[in-house]
């Protein structure tokens, strides 16, 4: 045991088991922990019941794609229905946030509650050294402690989903292909014989699928009011259904019809008023309304510790968006603020700003305002 009592990282020959999720990224990552001597099993989730259908999430395909690719590497596969845990710790909140007219990221909160707690303990209790997921990232360990890197492929990395990922956590947990591009991993699929070689990667919401997004929330949340669309200056400019149905920085859908400013310049969603239930719009994808140099976050994780006051590092403020350089301009036990060095677009409350040293995921914070 070293220093700090953190666990020494997995070794070859350790039993893992390996959320098997029927797409070709767990498929690889068995069969890459086979090849480097683990003891290798899969688990199959389930987490949705709600109205699951092939149209919208074909869980029974999923699962006899991950039972083939089990079959094929010769280990065992189980398979758990974790739905009521999904509903309890991931979507009632992901629907609330809604409700309260902020934007939640439950893939983040996926990870967070299902895949390394519920699936991690349920593996734990199958006698597992550990969990292995199809996720690009990395983990590393030096001076005694794990650190989340992103992965190789930084057209795939996903870390930004992972930094909620604690000591803990880490230490149990393995992520095969973090050092792989993409193709690489479809071709390893392909020379393998394995059925997901050329499945098409898994979008929509987690463990949900791809909805109508409106027509999805309208199911299940309490019924929106409309109320008027509104430029900065207060200026009648249209009519929403309900501000829990747009984003920051939303353009398609507005429906805002023409004799309202330039025709040449498409309209975005720039704020909410939520106490007099109205959404702001401007024109032009560069309007200031839509940029903001500082944010505040709260309902902070750090997968070792927190950075510190006036450190220079880098952020992110959504998924497909290359690192910002910026600063901790405030940090506490509640909250921090990041000032960035070019002013973001779009900065979401309810999102998560994830936050790096280099190639390091510090961990991240749930934005609740931008500010100047």
């Amino acid at each position: 045991m070293n220093s700090n009592n953190c666990p020494a990282p997995l070794k070859a020959g350790a039993k893992i088991i390996v959320g098997m999720s029927g797409g070709v990224d767990s498929s690889v990552a068995a069969f890459l922990l086979l090849q480097q001597g683990y003891q290798v099993e899969g688990l199959f989730m389930k987490n949705w019941e709600g109205d699951d259908t092939d149209d919208y999430c074909p869980a029974r395909k999923d699962m006899l794609d991950a039972q083939q690719v089990c079959d094929k590497l010769g280990i065992a596969l189980h398979i758990r229905n974790f739905s009521k845990q999904y509903w309890d710790g991931v979507f009632a909140h992901f629907i609330a946030e809604y409700e309260a007219g902020r934007t939640p990221n439950p893939d983040i909160l996926c990870n967070k509650e299902i895949k390394f707690k519920t699936f991690l303990d349920e593996a734990l209790a199958l006698g597992a050294a550990g969990i292995a997921t199809g996720h690009y990232a990395r983990i590393g360990y030096a001076q005694d402690h794990f650190q989340l890197r992103t992965g190789l492929d930084q057209n795939k990395d996903q870390s930004y989903f992972l930094y909620t990922l604690k000591q803990h956590q880490l230490s149990h947990a393995l992520f095969p292909i973090g050092e792989l591009e993409k193709t690489t991993v479809r071709a390893i699929a392909e020379q393998q014989g394995f059925i997901t070689h050329d499945k098409k990667d898994s979008t929509g919401i987690c463990f949900i699928g791809e909805r109508n997004f409106k027509d999805f929330l309208q199911t299940y949340m309490e019924k929106q009011q409309p109320g008027d669309m509104i430029t900065p200056e207060g200026k009648v400019v249209g009519q929403h259904t309900g501000l829990a149905y747009y984003t920051l920085g939303q353009r398609k859908g507005l429906g805002i019809g023409g004799g309202y400013g330039n025709e040449d310049d498409a309209w975005f969603v720039a704020d909410k008023n939520i106490a007099n239930n109205q959404l702001i719009v401007v024109q032009g994808h560069q309007h200031s309304a839509l940029l903001k140099p500082a944010l505040i976050a709260t309902t902070m994780d750090w997968c070792f510790q927190a950075p510190h006051l006036g450190q220079k590092l880098s952020a992110k403020i959504r998924y497909r968006q290359p690192a910002q350089a910026c600063t901790v301009e405030a940090i506490d036990a509640q909250q921090i603020q990041l000032r960035f060095d070019r002013p973001q677009r779009a900065i979401t409350p309810g999102q998560s700003v994830v936050i790096y040293d280099g190639e390091n995921c510090l961990g991240g914070a749930i934005i609740t305002e931008a500010i100047l």
